[in-house]
């Protein structure tokens, strides 16, 4: 199907039903509006097909492997057709495994853990705290921090140069992400993959950001690994995915040690134990398995798959297109970017209002008008600082409010959207920023515990 007609058939680029699409939320100005959930960056709320089908498995519900018992075997069988669901819907390969997490966050330090020994990681400065920080957890592990590239084949040469450099020439992994969480602009992945590979390195992809948008086909981009979390697919529970090629994890001791990565333990004559652990994705998969969370990710997988994803890839870009023409037509406003304003983007956008402390703004657009956003550095320090133009010793915090008049402030606000955003969000969102901007906000704020919220009275 052609964008152009995805476009004008409406019942495939309607808004997918999600949870708290009627829930109501109070204004401090008086009333209550339907709560406009602009955050979906942060948590995506879970789809309602998503939540139905956990809610219809739920009185089945039953430890997994080796029970006997119906219900124990129904779930094992749901838990294992849920792994290859996802196989499906990340283009697998045959040798590829699918180990469930917690998030994205634990996928990474899971493949941190089972770095083969002295391998050097290489990873640019603009990434997220959670594909930023895991590999320096390893003593034997080399970190090469690659600096901020302006345009995607700058990221692409710089990085080729430090794989070449490299010394001494062993195992090496380059780590990148698909879309940044601070900007939602797309990262040349494919070729970065391919400079990976050239110089002997493998590639992990964190899709956290991407996989929501955009189909993700580890054979077609050719990584090594992608991982993501499930709460940004659109699933509720605390589960993540790590996929990809089999022999380092199989190679490497346990993440975790425990029942379930264990085949076979028998006690030695010296009064010590003998352990075989499996090869399969359960050598890291340890304890009881959370079954509702990794149903619910597949369960989002299909979702996405049935209403086609590129009727909803084409509908998030018409959204986005609308949300960075509204911004441009307030001057006080700055989106911020890394590749320039034709950099190709999922639906996430970061902004600064010349006049305004990030925090504050953020405050009175949920006070005022109730709409959620993000304001901060977005657990991406090292990037909103130079995207800010900020010195790294500057001041600044997560949601910190506290800039004195005329200082810079080294936050920034966030809006993202995704299958479950209404059109009237958008535009509701766009007008109440050029309110702000022109008229100020109507109530008076005040910083509690870090965060500016609104104070008891408009005086």
């Amino acid at each position: 199907m052609s964008v152009s007609a995805v476009a004008a058939d409406r019942s495939v680029c309607a808004p997918l039903p999600v949870l708290g699409r009627d829930v109501l939320v109070p204004l401090v100005t008086g009333g209550e509006v339907d709560y406009a959930a602009l955050d979906y960056a942060a948590s995506a709320p879970a789809l309602q097909r998503v939540w139905d089908d956990v809610a219809a498995y739920a009185p089945y519900y039953g430890s997994v492997h080796r029970g006997a018992g119906y219900l124990s075997q129904l779930s094992t069988d749901l838990f294992e057709n849920s792994r290859r669901t996802i196989e499906g819907f990340l283009g697998c390969r045959t040798e590829d495994q699918v180990v469930f997490t917690r998030s994205t966050t634990d996928s990474l330090n899971l493949l941190a853990a089972v770095l083969p020994e002295n391998t050097r990681v290489f990873v640019f400065e603009t990434e997220h705290h959670a594909s930023l920080l895991p590999w320096e957890q390893r003593p034997d592990v080399t970190v090469t921090y690659l600096n901020a590239p302006r345009t995607p084949q700058q990221a692409v040469d710089t990085l080729e140069k430090a794989l070449a450099a490299r010394e001494p020439y062993g195992p090496a992994l380059v780590c990148v992400t698909g879309a940044s969480n601070v900007t939602g602009e797309l990262w040349p992945v494919r070729e970065l993959a391919a400079a990976a590979h050239a110089h002997g390195a493998r590639i992990v992809l964190d899709a956290a950001q991407l996989v929501p948008h955009h189909p993700v086909d580890l054979g077609e981009l050719d990584v090594d690994w992608v991982a993501f979390s499930g709460h940004k697919l659109y699933a509720p529970f605390g589960a993540g995915v790590l996929a990809g090629r089999a022999d380092w994890l199989r190679d490497a001791a346990p993440y975790l040690a425990g029942g379930g990565a264990s085949r076979k333990v028998s006690r030695r004559s010296d009064g010590g134990v003998d352990v075989e652990w499996h090869t399969t994705a359960a050598r890291h998969e340890a304890g009881s398995p959370n079954v509702i969370g990794a149903y619910a990710i597949a369960s989002a997988c299909r979702a996405l798959t049935e209403a086609g994803f590129e009727g909803l890839v084409a509908r998030e870009q018409e959204l986005i297109a609308r949300l960075r023409t509204g911004l441009a037509e307030v001057p006080e406003v700055t989106v911020l970017s890394l590749f320039g304003d034709d950099a190709a983007r999922v639906g996430v956008l970061s902004f600064v209002v010349e006049g305004w402390n990030s925090s504050h703004f953020a405050a009175a657009l949920s006070a005022e008008y109730g709409i959620g956003v993000r304001d901060g550095l977005f657990c991406a320090h090292p990037l909103v600082r130079t995207l800010l133009g900020s010195a790294p010793q500057d001041p600044g915090e997560c949601g910190a409010p506290d800039a004195a008049p005329g200082e810079k402030s080294l936050n920034a606000i966030r809006v993202s959207l995704g299958v479950g955003t209404p059109d009237e969000h958008v535009d509701r969102f766009l007008r109440a920023v050029t309110e702000l901007v022109t008229n100020g906000a109507r109530w008076n704020y005040r910083t509690e515990d870090g965060r500016c919220v609104p104070a008891r009275s408009a005086d």
